[in-house]
C-alpha cells in the first residue's frame, strides 16, 4: 500500500504542477495569483505562432552582387588615400564591374609605384590590361569574393534580428534558407508596414562633401516622382567625381513631400560602420533628430574631416537620400553629430533603431511576402480545438466501449496526458503553431496506444488462466520493452526533425517529443497505479478489460 500510496501523491503532484505552470497561458488566472507565484512561474506561457495569431512572413534575397561592389569602392577609396599620402600621380581610381579597380596613370614611373601598392591590397591581384601602358588593373580574389558573399548573408541575418530585438516583436524566427535567402516570420506584428520598412532598410549611413564649385541649374524643389527626370537631364554634365542625390523635405503648411537635388562629390568621407550609438532626441523646437556617437576612430576621423573642411557643407546620406547638407561652422570635436530632418518621431526612432542595429552589407530584395490576418489565425485555432476534441472524444468513446473499466483508466491517462503536455509547453514558453496541434493529435492516438499494447496482453494472460494480480503485473511486464521501443524510435524521428526542420515543423516537433515522453510516464505509471490500487482495496476476481 505504500508504493501505491506514493505513486499517488506523485500522480496528483504532476497534475497539479502542470496545471500551475499553465496558468500564464491564462491571463485572467495568471493576474489573480499571489506575487511569490507569479515569481516563481514564467511570466507568459504558451504563445502562439504566425499561423494562429496573425503577422507576416517575409523570404528576403541579399544582392551578393552589390555587397562585393560595396566591398571594392571602400578598398578603391583607401587606394585614393594611400595615393594621395605617398603623392604618386595617379589620374583616376575607379571600380569597374563587380570586382575590378582601374588605375589610370600618365607615366610609366607612376603606374610602377602604383603597382606595387597591392602589396598592401592582398586581396586583389594583378590582371592583364588592353591599355597596359596606361592603367593598372586589379581584380578580387575568387576566394575573397566567395567570402564576401558569405559574409553578406551572415551579417544580414545577424542585422536584420538585432533590428527585430529592438523592435521589440515576441518569438521572432529568422533564419538562413539556401544560399542567399533569410526567411523571417513575425507573429503578431499590429504594424506589418513599419515592421518591413525597418527590416530592408539597407541604412548605408555615409557623410560627403557637396561639390559647390559646380554650377548647375538645378530645380529647387522636384516632385518625389520626377527624380529621374532631372537625373536624365543633367546626365553627361557632371564630372567623374560628382553626382545628383536629393534631400527629402515635407512642406509642414500642406504637408506635401518634395525633393530638393544637391551636386554631391562620389568619395564618401565617413561611413556608419565607425558609430557606436545612434538615440532620437528633440530640439528646440520640439523638432526630433537622430543623436549619433562615433566610436574613437571614428570620432578623429570625423574632427579631422570638419578641420579640414570649415565653411563648406557636408551631406548625411543615409541609402542615397540626404538627410540634411548642412554649413559646417567649426572643427568639431567629442565624437557627436545630428541627423536633423522633417520625419516624426517614430520615423526618428525606427532610424536610430536601424543605425545601432547596423548596416545592412547590400540592399534585400523581397522574395515572399504573406501577411496572415488575427482572423485566419482565430479561425485556425477553433479549427484546431474542434479536431482535437472530435478526435478526442472518439478516441475515449472507443476505448470505454472496447475495454469497458480499463479503457476508462486508460482515458483518464489520455486527459492526464493532455494536462501535462499543456502545463509542459507553457512552462517551456513553447510557441504554438497549427502543425502543434496537429502534433496534440497525433499524441492523443499514441497515448491509447501503449494501453492498447498492455491491455492485449493482460487479455493473453487471463486467456491463459492467470489470477487478475498475475495477469495484470505480467501484461505490463511483457509490453514494457515494446511501448519503449515504439516510443524512443519516434522521439529519435522527433528530434530530428526539430534539429533540421524550419519553424512549422519545429512546432510539431517540439509537442510530438513532449507527448511521446509524457505518455511513457501516463502508461506505464498512471495507469499501473490505478490497477494496483483497485486491486489492492478489494480482492478481484475478474477484470473489466
Amino acid at each position: 500500500m505504500k508504493k501505491v500510496g506514493g505513486r499517488l501523491w506523485l500522480l496528483a503532484l504532476v497534475l497539479v504542477a502542470s496545471m500551475v505552470s499553465f496558468l500564464p497561458s491564462y491571463q485572467p488566472l495568471y493576474h489573480a495569483m499571489p506575487g511569490w507565484l507569479k515569481s516563481v512561474l514564467p511570466n507568459k506561457g504558451i504563445t502562439l505562432g504566425l499561423d494562429l495569431q496573425g503577422g507576416i512572413h517575409m523570404v528576403l534575397e541579399v544582392d551578393e552582387d552589390r555587397a562585393v561592389e560595396i566591398a571594392v569602392d571602400r578598398s578603391a577609396t583607401a587606394l585614393q588615400d594611400l595615393v594621395a599620402e605617398k603623392k604618386i600621380a595617379v589620374e583616376s581610381i575607379k571600380r569597374t564591374g563587380h570586382e575590378q579597380i582601374v588605375i589610370q596613370v600618365q607615366q610609366a614611373e607612376a603606374k610602377s609605384l602604383a603597382q606595387k601598392l597591392i602589396d598592401d591590397f592582398p586581396l586583389f591581384v594583378e590582371q592583364e590590361s588592353a591599355e597596359s601602358a596606361s592603367t593598372v588593373v586589379w581584380g578580387l580574389r575568387e576566394a575573397e569574393t566567395k567570402r564576401i558573399k558569405d559574409s553578406a548573408i551572415n551579417q544580414a541575418l545577424e542585422t536584420i534580428r538585432n533590428r527585430i530585438d529592438q523592435f521589440g516583436v515576441a518569438e521572432p524566427i529568422v533564419q538562413r534558407q539556401g544560399l542567399k535567402q533569410i526567411v523571417v516570420q513575425l507573429p503578431g506584428v499590429k504594424d506589418p508596414k513599419r515592421a518591413k520598412d525597418l527590416i530592408k532598410e539597407t541604412a548605408l549611413l555615409e557623410f560627403k562633401m557637396l561639390d559647390e564649385d559646380i554650377r548647375l541649374d538645378l530645380p529647387v524643389r522636384v516632385a518625389r516622382d520626377k527624380e529621374a527626370e532631372v537625373l536624365q537631364q543633367f546626365a553627361g554634365k557632371l564630372p567623374d567625381g560628382d553626382q545628383i542625390l536629393f534631400e527629402r523635405v515635407v512642406d509642414k503648411d500642406t504637408g506635401m513631400e518634395f525633393r530638393v537635388p544637391y551636386v554631391v562629390k562620389k568619395r564618401v568621407m565617413l561611413t556608419g560602420d565607425v558609430l557606436s550609438d545612434a538615440r532620437v532626441a528633440i530640439g528646440q523646437f520640439n523638432d526630433p533628430y537622430v543623436s549619433i556617437t562615433f566610436d574613437s576612430k571614428g570620432g578623429q576621423e570625423f574632427e579631422r574631416i570638419t578641420g579640414e573642411h570649415v565653411k563648406k557643407r557636408m551631406a548625411v546620406v543615409l541609402d542615397s537620400t540626404i538627410y540634411s547638407a548642412p554649413v559646417i561652422q567649426e572643427r568639431i570635436s567629442g565624437g557627436r553629430a545630428q541627423i536633423t530632418g522633417t520625419f516624426s518621431t517614430q520615423e526618428a526612432n525606427d532610424l536610430a533603431i536601424v543605425l545601432r542595429a547596423g548596416a545592412l552589407p547590400a540592399p534585400l530584395k523581397i522574395v515572399q511576402d504573406l501577411t496572415v490576418g488575427p482572423s485566419l489565425g482565430q479561425d485556425s485555432i477553433d479549427k484546431g480545438v474542434r479536431a482535437t476534441l472530435f478526435a478526442g472524444v472518439l478516441v475515449v468513446l472507443f476505448m470505454i466501449v472496447y475495454y469497458r473499466l480499463s479503457g476508462l483508466i486508460a482515458d483518464f491517462a489520455l486527459a492526464l496526458n493532455l494536462v501535462c503536455l499543456m502545463g509542459a509547453l507553457s512552462a517551456l514558453t513553447a510557441t504554438l503553431t497549427l502543425p502543434g496541434i496537429a502534433g496534440i493529435v497525433l499524441t492523443i492516438g499514441m497515448g491509447v496506444d501503449s494501453n492498447v499494447l498492455i491491455f492485449e496482453r493482460i487479455r493473453e494472460e487471463l486467456r491463459s488462466g492467470k489470477a487478475v494480480r498475475s495477469a495484470i503485473d505480467a501484461g505490463y511486464d511483457k509490453a514494457l520493452l515494446t511501448i519503449i521501443d515504439s516510443h524512443v524510435t519516434t522521439l529519435i524521428t522527433g528530434v530530428a526533425l526539430f534539429l533540421f526542420g524550419t519553424g512549422p515543423i519545429k512546432g510539431f516537433a517540439v509537442t510530438l517529443c513532449l507527448g511521446i515522453a509524457i505518455n511513457l510516464f501516463t502508461a506505464l505509471v498512471g495507469t499501473k497505479v490505478i490497477f494496483d490500487f483497485l486491486y489492492q482495496k478489494q480482492k478481484v476476481e475478474a477484470l473489466s478489460i
